[in-house]
């Protein structure tokens, strides 16, 4: 999705629920809600890279070093947990470093 359609669904959504405008009180809850999180196609996009380096098995730091590359941000935890389950998902191993986890 590029910036400005981005953006625009950002402040479409605001308009609808702040039709008066955002009362001073509700940034920082709308600013967290906004935060950062990584498209499936991103997803997909940093496990593409890790085969394609052969970084397999893939532990975390892995994962968190091309989320940082592709956001230029750090990563959400929710983030890299998504990358794993879609590497498992796929059949790929992942390394040391990632919690243990019932999936």
């Amino acid at each position: 999705m590029a910036w400005s359609d981005l953006l625009a669904r950002i402040v479409d959504w605001l308009r609808a629920g702040y039709p008066q405008g955002v009362p001073e009180t509700d940034y920082v809850p709308l600013f967290a809600l906004l935060s950062r999180r990584l498209s499936e196609d991103e997803v997909r996009e940093v496990v593409s890279a890790l085969v394609q380096r052969g970084a397999l098995p893939a532990d975390k730091v892995d994962v968190g070093v091309l989320i940082t590359k592709l956001t230029d941000e750090m990563p959400l935890e929710n983030d890299v947990e998504r990358v794993r389950t879609h590497l498992r998902k796929g059949g790929w191993p992942v390394g040391d470093g990632w919690p243990e986890s019932s999936n």
